[in-house]
């Protein structure tokens, strides 16, 4: 499979503020910019460009930031599964996970999460891939959020569907363990039908269910 990247530049003003959302962006450019101190979900900041910078370097990884100057305000991460879990069982070199999204706490509320989404799927380049993301509510930030679990995983699935990402069901134990819990997914107009049965085959072990 080709992984095809087409840079995009976006700059957007969002009250006063003057802000750019790119990417793919190369690492050699994520190396040149800072995190935000507030981008601290996953991992500490100065742990977490760096990541980002792996990422970035990965044939099939991508980054898109969001940033004002040299700060990276947001982002979101593409990449293959991790090995650990079961979406990697299948090793489909067309199915690609959206690992992360994260925005700092005073950048929200601009629409930089649906601009990021939007600017990762731009001008085609992921419809050779099925896209999916696994959101699980622990990982949510309810707390500054002000949402409750229902009310943010409404926001999340608006965020996900204005880019073509619908609910797909499973067997996943960790999705069913709780409700609120979904898998989403985007099949790329250009999969092959027999890579959209192969992920039929990942998403369900119980094939009953299937």
């Amino acid at each position: 499979m080709e992984h095809i990247k087409i840079y995009g530049r976006h700059p957007l003003e969002r009250k006063g503020r003057s802000l750019v959302v790119e990417g793919p962006v190369a690492p050699e450019i994520l190396s040149d910019w800072t995190m935000h101190p507030a981008l601290d979900a996953f991992r500490r900041p100065a742990e977490q460009h760096q990541a980002l910078i792996e990422i970035a370097g990965l044939p099939e990884g991508r980054i898109i930031a969001a940033r004002e100057g040299g700060v990276i305000v947001g982002y979101v991460t593409f990449h293959y599964p991790d090995e650990m879990e079961r979406w990697s069982e299948a090793g489909m070199d067309d199915l690609i996970e959206l690992g992360a999204i994260e925005v700092a706490d005073e950048y929200r509320g601009l629409g930089l999460g649906k601009a990021l989404i939007s600017a990762a799927f731009d001008k085609g380049q992921l419809d050779n891939a099925i896209v999916f993301t696994t959101e699980y509510y622990w990982h949510w930030d309810l707390e500054s959020s002000g949402l409750g679990v229902w009310e943010y995983r409404e926001m999340m699935e608006r965020l996900m569907k204005s880019a073509g990402m619908v609910w797909y069901a499973t067997d996943d134990p960790e999705i069913c363990a709780h409700p609120a819990n979904c898998l989403m997914v985007r099949i790329g107009k250009d999969v092959p039908m027999s890579s959209e049965e192969q992920f039929d085959r990942v998403r369900f072990r119980q094939r009953f269910m299937y």
